[in-house]
Order: C-alpha cells, then structure tokens, then sequence
C-alpha cells in the first residue's frame, strides 16, 4: 500500500509530465486500488471519454496496468486499471538511466531516449524518430545499424518487450491458492501484495522479454555452383525457413511494442549507490570484494594488468549469493539510522541502531549497559523514539505472590520504515514543489533571476540526492 505522502508525489510527477487531468485519475487508482472504468468515473465525476483517454496515456508510459477480472459469480470479466507507483517514481530518474547508457552503451543513447520519452514503441517507430532526429548534412544511419544497435539494449537487459496488456487474474482464487499454501507444513514464501501479484501476472518470461530482433540472412545459394537439381530441396526448405524469418523480424519491428527496463536501471543504481557508500569501508568484508576484483579482471579479458572498472567488480560481487542484497540492507539501515541522528542526535542514533541490531525485544537495562549512556537520557530518549512511533514497548511481570516485578523490554517497530519511506516522499514532494515555484517565478521575470536559478539547480542537485535514498528502498 502507498503511503499518504507517496501518493502526493506520484501525482505530483504525472501532473508535470501529464496534465491535471491525468493526474486526477492515477491519485484516484493510488487511493483506491485497482478500479473498472465505471467505477473511476463514477468516483471523478469525468466524462468516460476523459477517463478513458487519461488511462490510455498511463498506460502508454507504463504507468497502468490493465487486467481482466471476474465480475461477481458470472463468467464474463471485466477489465480492472492498476497503478503502478514504481514505475510513476522512476520518471524523475530518466537522466540517470541516460548517463548508464552513455557510460555503458553510447551509440544507443538515442533510442533509450526515444524510449522513455514516449513510452512503449515498436522497432519501427523507434528508426523513423532516429532518422528524423538527423541533423541536416549529416550520415542518415542504416536501418541494419540501428537495429544492431537496439539489439545490444535488449541483450544487456535495458530494453524490454511489453507486458500483456490486459492478463486475466482473480484475486479470489489467487487468496483461495494463498490460504492452501499456509496450511501446507514446511512451505516458506515471501508474501506478496495484489498490485505486485498482478503485475507478475502481466511479466512475460525471461524468454520472451529480451528476444532480440531477428536478423534477415542474405540468401547465400547463388554462391554454390553444384547443379540445381542436387539442391532444390534444400533450397525449398532454406526458403521456407528464410520466409518464417522474415515474418518474425517483420512482427518484432512493427507490432511488438519496447519499453526500457526499470528493473534493470534500478539495480545497476543501487550497485552505484552502494558502491560509493562503501568505498570508504572496504576493509569490511574485503574477501568477496577482492575476490570479484580478480574474477571482473577476467571477464574484461585483461591480461596484463589488474586493474577492473567498478562496474565489472559490483557485477561480480552482485552474483555472489546474498552479498549485494546483504550491502543494500546494511545501507537501508544506514540511511535511517542517520535521519534518528539528525533528528534526536547521537545518543538516540546509539539506542536505535542497537535496536536495529538486536532484531528482537531488548531491555531497558541491557540498553543502558551496551550503550554506557547516563540512565535518564535513555529513559527520555527511549520516550521519544516509542512517541514517533519508531519503536515499541512492552511491559513484562516476572516473580511471583508479593515478589513479583516489572521491567520493559524495546523493540523497533515493525512499520519504521514504511514510516521513513514515507517521510522520503514528502521531503521528495517539498523539494519538488519548491523547484516548480521557482520556475514560475523564473517565467514571471524577476530582477534576481541569476539568484533563483542558482537557487534551483541547489534544489534539483538536492532532490537528485535525495531520490538516491528513495529509490534503495524500491524493491522489484
């Protein structure tokens, strides 16, 4: 479930790209749920050609998804309208997911861009911008050059073919299936939430989102000079598998749509992040690190020095089990542990990173004896904290008859950080707005115009910052 301050800068993002209008309709899919057609224009009072058109853009930039559900006990279905607060976030990250490709894959920079400046788009679609965007007197590229170098987009994951666009799920069933499961013994899985079960239910396999537009083979027959006659059933069959081809390239060019791969953006993000958090602690856990090291020097194929760009190391290490997952929970913890300190300052930082720690309940005096802090500062700090709704208490009876005594145990809550996420939305939102009052302001003319720009790029290298934190705390 998005939290209150989550769906306020979702809105705030599509109201940007995409008008009030639009963003009518996703604060009211964000609030509500997955919602049919009616039951969104019944809730907006929109006419069903507004929110009809409103849903189509959505859907267009991978905001929505659509699926089929049952309508009551009958057998027809009627399509449901999901959003998908991810990918609506991932819209203030364009200009990273451009600088991976400029890095990594340069000479398709243009067709990402092409990508996500309009959402999904066919093979063919994505040449015609390309050509368009040619500057006059310069080289049109080939249409065989173009798909090349697509094709290296899909092959390194950044690209993707569209989801189903409207997957049958029915989320009776699907809870039906769910309680099966709890009662069998020994079945361990990882709870999932409607929205996140509906867009598995969309996700094509591995297979099929990265396949690659085929490449149409030139016919090489005419090379051979032995008789005719002793080739004209293979030739057959080397037509026939030249015309399948064919049709194949033809439908991956012009009928199924591209989208760029939030998820793989994402994860090469956090290996950033988490890369530059832990430079300065490399002496924590060097072994798989040194180990990736030697291993990305391998993969680079450089055998005469050993030397590996950073990139190569995190995506070995990546592929260690549990180590990248275990460095983006160490950096979660971080990111909270330091907005406590900030807030209540050291002492409280100590307490709360204990708690984190102990993962369990902890009593008031193992606290004050692990952290050598003075008693009431615990005690007052510990109020604070369990007043913010950052941590819990329990009071535990022990003894018996006349003997009997009392003493609290602490635990961190187990919504603190669906809390700081929260309070990263908001501070997300704020620096948002402020950027946009100043750009008004800009637009108005002012005398100072020098001082607010300035102002505004202090922001927007703020809110770039700060979407670090936030996007760490994305899961795919």
């Amino acid at each position: 479930m998005v939290s209150q301050h989550g769906i306020l800068l979702a809105v705030a993002i599509i109201s940007d790209h995409f008008g009030s209008l639009v963003s009518k309709v996703c604060r009211c899919l964000l609030r509500h749920g997955a919602l049919p057609l009616q039951e969104i224009v019944r809730r907006l009072e929109l006419s069903p050609g507004q929110v009809k058109n409103s849903l189509l853009v959505l859907i267009q930039h991978n905001c929505v998804q659509a699926f089929n559900a049952p309508r009551g006990n009958g057998d027809k279905t009627v399509t449901h309208y999901l959003a998908i607060f991810d990918n609506i976030v991932h819209r203030q990250r364009f200009s990273k997911f451009l600088s991976i490709i400029r890095a990594d894959i340069p000479e398709s920079e243009a067709l990402l861009e092409g990508l996500l400046q309009n959402g999904r788009l066919t093979f063919g679609q994505l040449v015609e911008r390309t050509i368009s965007k040619v500057p006059e007197g310069s080289i049109t590229p080939a249409r065989e050059e173009i798909r090349m170098n697509f094709n290296k987009l899909v092959f390194a994951h950044y690209v993707e073919r569209c989801p189903k666009p409207e997957p049958f799920f029915d989320p009776l069933v699907d809870e039906q299936s769910t309680s099966s499961r709890k009662r069998a013994p020994k079945t361990v899985e990882i709870a999932l939430s409607i929205d996140k079960k509906v867009v598995n239910s969309a996700a094509l396999s591995d297979a099929e989102r990265f396949s690659e537009i085929p490449y149409i083979m030139e016919d090489a027959s005419n090379a051979n000079d032995s008789p005719r006659s002793s080739i004209s059933g293979a030739k057959r069959k080397h037509n026939a598998l030249e015309g399948d081809a064919e049709l194949d390239s033809t439908i991956a060019e012009n009928e199924v749509l591209w989208r760029a791969n939030f998820e793989k953006f994402t994860f090469c993000l956090k290996k950033k992040f988490c890369a530059d958090r832990k430079k300065p602690k490399l002496k924590v856990g060097t072994h798989p690190i040194w180990e990736a090291f030697f291993e990305a020097s391998l993969m680079e194929r450089d055998n005469n020095s050993v030397t590996s760009p950073i990139n190569g190391i995190m995506e070995r290490l990546g592929q260690k089990e549990g180590d990248l997952s275990r460095i983006v929970e160490a950096s979660r913890n971080e990111e909270i542990e330091s907005l406590v300190r900030k807030k209540y300052g050291q002492e409280a930082f100590t307490i709360f990173r204990l708690l984190v720690r102990e993962r369990g309940p902890v009593e008031t005096d193992k606290i004050i004896d692990t952290t050598i802090l003075d008693k009431q500062i615990v005690h007052g700090t510990l109020y604070k904290l369990w007043k913010d709704d950052y941590i819990d208490t329990e009071r535990i009876l022990s003894g018996t008859g006349t003997g009997n005594t009392q003493y609290f145990v602490w635990r961190v809550k187990n919504t603190f950080r669906e809390q700081f996420i929260d309070n990263l939305c908001h501070a997300a939102l704020n620096l948002r707005q402020m950027v946009n009052y100043i750009a008004e302001l800009l637009l108005e003319g002012s005398k100072d115009d020098t001082k607010l720009r300035n102002r505004k790029n202090i922001l927007i290298l703020a809110l770039t910052r700060h979407d670090d934190s936030l996007m760490l705390f994305q899961d795919f």
